[in-house]
């Protein structure tokens, strides 16, 4: 590349007396890319932020594995046994048993509420920390004991705590469908009721947990639940999170018992799927937006070989080729595009920040799950948006060169 192509093509962009409207036009199709390239960015880093924190919360109470039994009863008998044989498979590194069921939760002034009562192995078991819900308790703890108080201990979420007004040291009932007795009198069913203590409050920032979810000792749950000795299944921690499918394949082969395995992937497939979808889908719209820039960079630069026509006439008169012509109006458009996606960039990287660091779009945390809209840049996805835009302006910058490039010296130089 001669820089005499360079001198020509810089001065082309610039104004000059009287000829301002090209570099008008240059500024707007600059705009356009940079607008485009930022709001992909931005909506690329908006939608990975979303993805990333909501998975997050999940699996705050929620393990990367799950072994459940068959049956309509979701009942695992011999759960110890399947305990010892996951816990054998390579790549498994706690596993713990674990029962869900729901529940009423009402307070001593008779406010009552549904609550999802989950019952877990006390804080101080070996291999109980499955999930790191116990690591977000913000009152008490998860050891379920309240000292001198003979109830046994539950761990609510904030929300429904406060709906409570229920905190450590207060009692409330919990009350259960399962082992349903008739009055003989009325033929009305009477709900088993256990009277729990509040023994800790716990805060994830998932809407879900906070506002529904109630903790309690294993052998509390299977009491409340008619469970006997029984449990709903097994949590199981894999030695990383993104090794869970490959492991949940090995324990299918590997453990000889009648269940089944579901990662966290699965268990939340529909969420991710319409989160990855969403991206995807919001991607494609904005790129589109680029892809509008670069009809601001083809008629730019249309418009200028127009203008240009008497002084490529010269130029090529004097010896310049038609394919150094095309390279002067190639770097116009590669120029009009760089400029517009590193600006473009450097505005989206900067709202991302600014998102990030002082939340300034709040959600509804009952609608949205989350308190504000989280933002997660990653390097692959600024590249990508980055390249995509060089070449949607590259590619439009070819026509006008190739006709600048096909103009004929002396038919641009006739009428002079």
């Amino acid at each position: 590349m001669q820089s005499i192509e360079l001198a020509i093509a810089w001065r082309y962009l610039r104004s000059r007396r009287g000829s301002r409207l090209l570099s008008l036009i240059s500024m707007i199709a600059i705009g356009g890319v940079l607008v485009g390239v930022s709001a992909l960015i931005l909506i690329m880093g908006v939608m990975k932020g979303l993805q990333t924190d909501l998975r997050e919360k999940i699996l705050v109470g929620s393990p990367d594995l799950r072994v459940l039994p068959y049956g309509a009863d979701m009942r695992m008998s011999d759960w110890a046994t399947v305990r010892e044989k996951v816990l054998r498979v390579p790549g498994a590194v706690k596993a713990a048993p674990f029962i869900t069921t729901q529940g009423l939760a009402r307070n001593m002034a008779g406010y009552q509420t549904g609550a999802q009562v989950v019952g877990l192995l006390p804080a101080d078991s070996t291999s109980a920390a499955v999930t790191t819900i116990r690591s977000h308790a913000i009152l008490g703890d998860f050891s379920f004991r309240r000292d001198s108080i003979a109830l046994p201990g539950a761990v609510l979420g904030k929300l429904l705590a406060s709906k409570l007004n229920a905190f450590p040291g207060d009692t409330i009932v919990l009350f259960g469908a399962a082992g349903l007795e008739m009055n003989a009198a009325t033929g009305a069913l009477i709900p088993r009721a256990d009277s729990l203590v509040v023994s800790g409050v716990f805060e994830t920032g998932m809407y879900e947990y906070d506002d529904a979810y109630l903790y309690v000792d294993l052998r509390t749950a299977q009491r409340f639940g008619g469970y006997d000795g029984d449990v709903t299944g097994i949590e199981v921690q894999a030695s990383s999170r993104w090794t869970a499918p490959a492991l949940a394949d090995s324990i299918r082969a590997r453990v000889d018992a009648p269940v089944r395995v579901m990662d966290w992937q699965e268990q939340n497939q529909s969420l991710f799927q319409a989160l990855k979808l969403e991206k995807l889908g919001m991607a494609v719209i904005l790129l589109l937006i680029v892809v509008v820039a670069a009809f601001n960079i083809v008629s730019t630069l249309t418009m200028m070989v127009v203008d240009k026509t008497r002084e490529i006439g010269i130029l090529r008169a004097m010896g310049l080729s038609a394919l150094a012509v095309r390279r002067v109006f190639l770097l116009q458009g590669i120029f009009v595009g760089a400029a517009g996606t590193l600006g473009g960039t450097a505005l989206g990287l900067f709202l991302a920040m600014l998102l990030e660091r002082y939340h300034l779009i709040s959600l509804d945390p009952s609608v949205y799950f989350i308190d504000h809209l989280p933002v997660r840049i990653e390097v692959l996805d600024v590249l990508s948006a980055m390249a995509g835009s060089m070449i949607i302006a590259t590619v439009a910058t070819w026509h006008p060169a190739s006709q600048a490039a096909r103009l004929d010296p002396v038919e641009a130089i006739r009428h002079e």
